[in-house]
């Protein structure tokens, strides 16, 4: 939740909301902040991602639950997000990732005495991060980033579970998850294998295993992990590994361990 302003400078904001009635309720409990300048409003997460390349706001209210990507997937988007406070109607599960992460959330229908808490919190955590950047003495590095754990808890919603949101050639994609093939580690990036081509999202393996059903997507290798759906075949390879025969052709490994946890998805 860094910033660029200094003490006491004009703060950046955006609404993202696909209700009209939310954004104005929002705006209007602004109206108690002058400090706060609202440069946009936005219906959906499209809007909302251009919104924040051209503005760079320090603060922005999302909703999570909107048509075309919804909250969690636009933040996922974005390169560097800016401090988040959630309007949301969302459930149970999302909410103790808020807390645990200490991302405010408003809980819809909320009232202005709420709203001002959450206020209150984040200009707090603001003011905190602007002392440490102006004092003397070298402030202790960063904690992780608050917006990316809580995208790692949120991952493993069931909310989260039928699709992949990548950014290819300035453009976003929607992939669902039967349509992918097989992933594949790339660096800093995983290589999203489907019937369309291969797609590069900047997220790791071990997020894709927590987030994928697993009685779908097995990882097979340190590696990979294929879409169980694709097998045509297991042959053997070399010593204690198999390699995986997937109906578009193509070959993936499988180590020993990833062989043990493919049979027993399989029923082998």
């Amino acid at each position: 939740m860094s910033t660029k302003n200094t003490p006491g400078s004009p703060i950046k904001a955006v609404i993202i909301d696909d209700e009209p009635l939310a954004r104005l309720i929002v705006g209007e409990y602004l109206l108690s902040y002058p400090q706060i300048t609202v440069l946009q409003e936005c219906n959906d997460g499209f809007e909302g991602i251009k919104a924040i390349q051209q503005y760079h706001p320090d603060l922005i209210f999302l909703d999570i639950q909107m048509p075309k990507i919804n909250g969690f997937e636009m933040l996922e988007l974005v390169e560097h997000p800016p401090a988040v406070i959630f309007t949301t109607a969302f459930d149970e599960y999302a909410i103790k990732a808020f807390e645990s992460h200490a991302v405010d959330y408003l809980l819809k229908p909320f009232n202005k005495d709420r709203f001002d808490k959450a206020m209150q919190k984040w200009l707090d955590q603001r003011a905190a991060i602007q002392t440490a950047a102006t004092a003397d003495s070298p402030s202790a590095p960063p904690g992780p980033d608050a917006t990316e754990q809580l995208l790692e808890t949120a991952s493993q919603s069931p909310a989260q579970q039928h699709r992949v949101v990548v950014k290819t050639g300035g453009k976003i994609k929607i992939i669902p998850l039967e349509d992918i093939h097989f992933l594949e580690a790339a660096d800093d990036y995983v290589k999203i294998h489907t019937h369309n081509g291969a797609f590069l999202k900047n997220r790791t393996m071990n997020w894709f295993e927590k987030a994928l059903d697993p009685t779908q997507f097995v990882r097979t290798h340190r590696s990979y992990i294929l879409n169980v759906q694709q097998v045509t075949r297991i042959d053997p390879y070399e010593k204690d590994s198999h390699l995986c025969i997937l109906q578009s052709g193509a070959q993936v490994p499988v180590s020993k361990a990833g062989y043990v946890k493919l049979k027993g998805v399989l029923g082998l």
